[in-house]
């Protein structure tokens, strides 16, 4: 596995049933401080409204995730919304939605359906992009080998994280799991810089 899916855009999509409002928005999430921003904001915005429900999943292994049904029956909304995200292979997604009371009790079939839809709807309306695995370094070396370093970088496709240029400059790097192998040898073969590997 060298790719994962996940989105890098943000939508809203609504769904009604019997009166009901279901106003879903997706996000792009790169950690789990995010989502408390996007749901702070939601719940302002939508003060008035009488549930916010939401899953996300995070991680390149997707395996830490969320759920709430925020005051609805047992089961009825985190976990379909999360269905949804699990159905696209996603990850590093969120999705909330928000509900408008209508006046008519939809039951427990109901509320699956109309959080389950609402949360297709929106997916439906952001494409799932596909992004290398990397794992993060830390490059100390000679400003000489700036140059070389530069071309390594580039050729296999490694992203920079972070970088500080200074006489002995270091760079923080994601370098993508399919070819790490080849980025650290061609790395060694340079002298006077350093590689670490970052947790």
């Amino acid at each position: 596995m060298d790719y994962y899916n996940t989105i890098n855009k943000t939508a809203s999509a609504e769904f009604k049933d019997r009166g009901s409002k279901f106003i879903a928005y997706a996000y792009p999430l790169p950690d789990a401080d995010s989502f408390k921003k996007y749901l702070q904001v939601l719940k302002k915005e939508h003060a008035k409204a009488v549930h916010h429900c939401f899953a996300y999943r995070l991680g390149i292994t997707g395996d830490i995730f969320r759920v709430s049904d925020d005051g609805e029956p047992f089961g009825t909304a985190g976990k379909p919304v999360l269905g949804q995200i699990d159905s696209k292979k996603l990850t590093d997604t969120a999705v909330i939605v928000v509900r408008y009371y209508g006046g008519t009790l939809l039951g427990v079939p109901g509320l699956i359906n109309a959080y389950k839809t609402a949360t297709s709807l929106v997916l439906q309306m952001i494409p799932v992009i596909q992004k290398q695995i990397e794992l993060a370094y830390s490059l100390e070396f000679d400003y000489t080998r700036m140059n070389e370093i530069m071309q390594v970088i580039k050729h296999y496709n490694c992203t920079i994280i972070t970088s500080e240029i200074q006489l002995f400059p270091v760079i923080k790097l994601g370098i993508p799991q399919s070819r790490l192998e080849e980025v650290l040898f061609k790395l060694k073969e340079l002298r006077n810089v350093e590689v670490k590997r970052l947790l």
